[in-house]
């Protein structure tokens, strides 16, 4: 009886330890988890903003490979003009008639002058209405601290009310500023805020 009351306390001894070594590595586990999930959290975030600025710089590429390509095919255009005027004038008997065919082109003239004035009309029209880029480095360079980008897209819509700026366009112009170096992005906790390059504060 004695030995059998000697082997029971070695157990339960033995089980105490396991149970309180299973406990601690068990706590340990859920602490080194809730840290990787506030990684996976933030890595996630970051993530989706590399994406928009991806999305950005594509975007900005093909407009810059697409609009040299607009520009050789006005020429073309011309050609076509000049043919139907000088067939007829071969068709006259009459030897030097050809000639009064060929002042036809100067007559046109003047209308190609009238609609490269009215092209070069229309672009300053539509230069004159800011870019949402020169709109939040402008809003970058005179604010006095960091904002985030749904701070800067209210500001923003507040000052343009018949121009829809969104929060992600926003975002996705702030991160093509930092890529270009334009602008500068710190974090506070898990939010975001950016910056002008001259204007960071002790936060960033």
């Amino acid at each position: 009886m004695a030995d059998n009351a000697t082997l029971k306390a070695q157990y339960l001894t033995q089980v105490e330890a396991d149970l309180e070594r299973n406990t601690k590595e068990k706590d340990r586990i859920a602490t080194d988890l809730a840290a990787l999930q506030e990684q996976l959290a933030v890595l996630e975030e970051d993530h989706a903003l590399l994406v928009g600025v991806r999305q950005t710089l594509v975007g900005q590429a093909e407009a810059a490979a697409v609009t040299p390509a607009e520009v050789p095919v006005a020429a073309p255009a011309e050609a076509p003009v000049e043919t139907p005027a000088e067939a007829p004038a071969a068709v006259v008997p009459r030897a030097r008639k050809p000639r009064t065919a060929a002042r036809k082109p100067k007559a046109a003239a003047p209308k190609k002058a009238k609609a490269a004035k009215a092209g070069v009309a229309e672009g300053g029209s539509a230069a004159t209405a800011p870019t949402l880029v020169e709109l939040v480095t402008a809003h970058l360079t005179g604010g006095a601290e960091p904002r985030s980008a749904a701070e800067i897209g209210t500001t923003l819509t507040q000052a343009h009310p018949d121009r829809k700026i969104q929060t992600t366009v926003v975002r996705n112009t702030l991160e093509a500023l930092v890529a270009k170096g334009q602008a500068l992005r710190s974090r506070q906790g898990r939010s975001v805020y950016y910056s002008a390059p001259e204007k960071v504060t002790a936060s960033a």
